[in-house]
C-alpha cells in the first residue's frame, strides 16, 4: 500500500526496475551527445519518451486520425473512443472519483489558469487571501497575481525551514477566515521537496479555502490518489509524464466544475447557442473549447499506461535510491554547494560550483554529454530566498542510473579543473 507522499508500505512486494530492460524503451537514450554517452539529467525540464509513447501518436496519425465527437463515420467514432478512453486511463490513474473530473488542457499552466480565471474571477473579492508557498514554480504564482490585481485579493507566502521543508506552523499561523485560495507545489522543481499535501489540505478545509495543487512534479515520479490527498483541484503535464508535449490534465471536484463557467468559448462546449443566449455543456467539455488535442491524448494514455505496467511505486524505490546516491556523490565535489536537504524529496539536485556561472557550468558539462537545466527554472522568488540568481539542475527520471550519476560527477571535476586554472 503506498501513500500519497510516494512512500512505500514495508509490507508491500514491489518488483525492481529493470534498468536495461527500461532503458531499452526509450530510443533516444542510444544517441551520443557531443561525442560522448548521453547522460539526460533534465528530467524535471522534460521527460523522453519510451517507444510505446511514440508508436501511440504515430499509429493514431497513420490509422485512425479524424476529429472527435459529433462524427458518425468511422474514423471519427474510433477517434472518439480512443480520446474518451484517455480521459478514462487518467483519472483512473489519479484515482479521481469519475472521468468527469478530468479535464485535458494544454498542461499544467493552462490548468492552474483555468482554476484563477475561471473559479477565481467568480469567487475571489478585495482583501480575500490566496495563500502559496516560497517554493512555487512561476505557473502557481503568476496566474494568482494575474486574478488577485484584478479582484483586489492579496498573495500571501507560506515561507520555509532551513532544509527547505515548508514551514507548517507559519502555514497554520498563514491560514485564516480571510483564505479562499491555497495553492501549493506538490514537489518542487529546484529543491525537490515534497509538501505534505495531505495534511495542508485538511488544514485549508478547516477555514474554508479551496486547495489547487501544481502536480507536474508528483505525478510522474510516485503514487498521487487524489482520494487521500482530498485537494479540489490538481493538474499535471504531459511531456513531464514520459508523454507527448501540449497537453496536460487538471482534475476538478466535480460539484466545483459544474458552478464554474468556461474561460474559453468555441465549439464543442456549448450545450446550446443562439443570437439571444448561449448555454454550456456540462463539465468536462465546458472547459475544452475547440479541436481537443486528441493525439496527445492517446499518447498521454499510452505514457500512463507504461508507467502503471512498470509500477509506480517500483519506480518510486528506484528513484529515491538513486536520489540518494546523487546527494552522497555531489557531497565530494569540491566546492559544490547543493541546495535543499529536506527528507523524502524527488531527484532533483540543484547546486552551485564555487564562483562560477551556473550557464557557464552548464555549457561546459554539456561538452562531457551531460544535458542539465541552468538558470532560475521559473521560480526567481525561491531564488531569491535561496540568496542566488540561479542554479545548475540536475534531474532524474525513471530511466536515470548510476552511470549517469556518475558521469555527472566526474563532468563537474573535469569543469572545476578547468575553472581553476
Amino acid at each position: 500500500m503506498s501513500t500519497s507522499a510516494g512512500t512505500v508500505d514495508p509490507v508491500t512486494t514491489v518488483t525492481p526496475l529493470d534498468e536495461a530492460r527500461v532503458r531499452a524503451d526509450f530510443p533516444i537514450l542510444e544517441r551520443d551527445a557531443r561525442g560522448h554517452r548521453l547522460a539526460y539529467l533534465d528530467t524535471a525540464a522534460t521527460a523522453q519518451k519510451p517507444r510505446r509513447v511514440i508508436d501511440a501518436v504515430s499509429d493514431f496519425y497513420r490509422s485512425t486520425n479524424a476529429n472527435v465527437h459529433r462524427g458518425v463515420h468511422v474514423l471519427s467514432e474510433e477517434a472518439t473512443e480512443a480520446y474518451d478512453g484517455a480521459r478514462e486511463t487518467v483519472a483512473r490513474f489519479l484515482n479521481a472519483t469519475s472521468p468527469d473530473e478530468i479535464v485535458f488542457t494544454s498542461g499544467t499552466t493552462g490548468g492552474i489558469n483555468l482554476v484563477a480565471q475561471s473559479w477565481g474571477r467568480n469567487n475571489l473579492w478585495a482583501g480575500d487571501e490566496i495563500l502559496v508557498t516560497t517554493l512555487e514554480h512561476h505557473s502557481n504564482i503568476v496566474p494568482w497575481q494575474l486574478v488577485a490585481r484584478e479582484k483586489g485579493a492579496v498573495l500571501r507566502v507560506t515561507p520555509l525551514l532551513a532544509d527547505g521543508s515548508i514551514d507548517l506552523e507559519a502555514y497554520r499561523t498563514l491560514l485564516g477566515p480571510r483564505t479562499r485560495v491555497v495553492a501549493l507545489g506538490h514537489a518542487s522543481n529546484v529543491l525537490g521537496t515534497v509538501l505534505p499535501v495531505a495534511e495542508m489540505t485538511a488544514m485549508a478545509h478547516a477555514v474554508g479555502a479551496i486547495v489547487v495543487v501544481d502536480g507536474a512534479q508528483s505525478a510522474p515520479h510516485f503514487p498521487v490518489d487524489l482520494q487521500a490527498l482530498g485537494c479540489d483541484f490538481f493538474a499535471f503535464s504531459g511531456h513531464k509524464l514520459y508523454g507527448p508535449t501540449g497537453i496536460g490534465a487538471l482534475y476538478g471536484r466535480r460539484d466545483l466544475l459544474e458552478q464554474m463557467a468556461p474561460w474559453q468559448g468555441g465549439g464543442g462546449m456549448i450545450a446550446q447557442v443562439t443570437w439571444a443566449e448561449t448555454t454550456w455543456a456540462p463539465p468536462p467539455a465546458r472547459f475544452e473549447a475547440g479541436t481537443p488535442p486528441i493525439a496527445e491524448a492517446v499518447g498521454l494514455a499510452a505514457a500512463v499506461e507504461y508507467l502503471v505496467g512498470l509500477g509506480m511505486e517500483s519506480i518510486g524505490i528506484h528513484e529515491r535510491e538513486l536520489t540518494g546516491y546523487l546527494s552522497e556523490q555531489l557531497q565530494g565535489v569540491e566546492g559544490l554547494t547543493v541546495y535543499g536537504t529536506a527528507p523524502g524529496r524527488i531527484g532533483v539536485a540543484s547546486f552551485r560550483l564555487a564562483d562560477v556561472h551556473p550557464h557557464d557550468l552548464a555549457t561546459v558539462l554539456d561538452t562531457e554529454g551531460v544535458a542539465v537545466r541552468a538558470g532560475h527554472h521559473c521560480a526567481q522568488p525561491l531564488m531569491e530566498h535561496l540568496g542566488v540568481n540561479a542554479t545548475v539542475r540536475a534531474s532524474l527520471g525513471l530511466y536515470s542510473t548510476r552511470t549517469d550519476v556518475d558521469q555527472l560527477v566526474g563532468a563537474l571535476e573535469a569543469a572545476r579543473k578547468r575553472f581553476a586554472r
